[in-house]
């Protein structure tokens, strides 16, 4: 089996993108090719950080980054386009190979506490160990 291309997407990539980056690299290893983007990029947000280092998740050496900076040779295969954003204005890319999957999930950072952050990071990992059974990943 072949590892499965997997894009996780939302507005700023700084927090709900970028921790399901991080959890499905752990959970998925080299089973799946993860990347995250946005399509207003703004850097990983501390608090992201912070909440994914208590389940021994480190994400500080991830950036952000806008759909166009994604390495070719990923997105014309990707298989799975995993919609983050609980707002309407959540980037899209043009796939003919991927399945759009949308997990609306509300920002932490509009709440921009450790516990909305704690919050997010919860529902996303339950989401990707579904979508990894789902999917035959884990």
């Amino acid at each position: 089996m072949s590892a499965k291309n997997i894009l996780f997407l939302c507005v700023a990539n700084s927090a709900r993108s970028q921790m399901a980056e991080g959890i499905a690299r752990s959970l998925f290893g080299d089973k799946a090719v993860i990347e995250s983007a946005g399509s207003l990029p703004k850097g990983v947000h501390p608090l992201a950080i912070e909440a994914m280092n208590e389940i021994g998740i480190d994400i500080s050496k991830q950036y952000s980054k806008n759909t166009d900076k994604l390495p070719l040779r990923f997105i014309v295969k990707i298989d799975f386009m995993i919609s983050l954003c609980e707002e309407d204005t959540c980037p899209d890319m043009a796939s003919r190979t991927a399945k759009k999957i949308k997990w609306p999930i509300q920002d932490p950072v509009i709440e921009n506490s450790i516990g909305s952050f704690r919050e997010a990071r919860d529902k996303i990992h339950a989401l990707i160990e579904d979508f990894g059974k789902r999917e035959e990943i884990l």
